[in-house]
């Protein structure tokens, strides 16, 4: 794929599971997306930080079962009896906890997705103990939920999504860039998709590809970018 160099092109984010890199961090959560017909209860919370894939891996897993996904914001406006009417995933749990009319209309959505027979997976960033939620029914049925965690990625990972993260902006970094910024940028999913911006970023301001000479200058400068 050619450098691009003055245009400001959109991320376009690849989310096929082809586009998923396995690694022992995350190898778990990936079999339970796949294996997700033989869920307890027909329903999986997944769990990691920011950046860590459960986005991606909610959009693999729609793919493979034709389930909808809502963030979770979006529930206390949104069609319950037609959202349960078939698979679904609602992201982002923690953001609606304290919100009572969000709480309880994702209280009736799990209720009536699964009588109805469908399955549900629910994403947060910390653990579901962490989640924040008020309402003591829907809490014990988060709980209660199969979960599986998304894990700090190892050199092998971080590796792999620096690459896609680059990729994802049409960018094509020279071979030595993404082990040099290993060994010196925060070991985070986080981190990673903010320095990549800034390499975005300043490769599009300055009209000149990714290589060691910009990365250095990106980390010297301490120059960032919003995800």
């Amino acid at each position: 794929m050619a450098q691009q160099l003055g245009l400001n092109l959109p991320s376009r984010p690849a989310l096929g599971r082809d586009d998923f890199f396995v690694a022992p961090s995350n190898a778990i959560a990936v079999a339970m997306i796949e294996g997700w017909q033989a869920w307890a209860g027909r329903k999986l919370v997944l769990t990691g930080p920011s950046g860590s894939g459960k986005t991606h891996l909610t959009h693999v897993w729609a793919n493979l079962s034709g389930a909808q996904i809502i963030d979770a914001a979006d529930i206390a406006t949104a069609d319950i009896p037609a959202l349960a009417q078939g698979p679904l995933a609602v992201e982002n749990i923690p953001a609606i906890a304290g919100d009572t009319t969000a709480e309880t209309n994702l209280f009736h959505l799990h209720n009536l997705a699964l009588a109805e027979g469908h399955s549900l997976l629910l994403t947060g960033a910390p653990a579901v103990p962490h989640w924040g939620l008020h309402l003591p029914d829907l809490t014990s049925r988060m709980r209660a939920a199969t979960a599986a965690a998304l894990e700090a990625p190892d050199d092998s990972l971080l590796t792999a999504v620096m690459a896609k993260l680059l990729a994802d902006r049409q960018l094509t970094p020279k071979p030595d860039v993404i082990p040099y910024l290993l060994l010196r940028m925060d070991r985070s999913f986080a981190a990673a998709g903010d320095l990549v911006a800034a390499l975005d970023a300043a490769s599009l301001a300055l009209q000149r590809p990714v290589t060691r000479t910009l990365a250095a200058q990106v980390l010297d400068n301490g120059i960032s970018a919003a995800r």
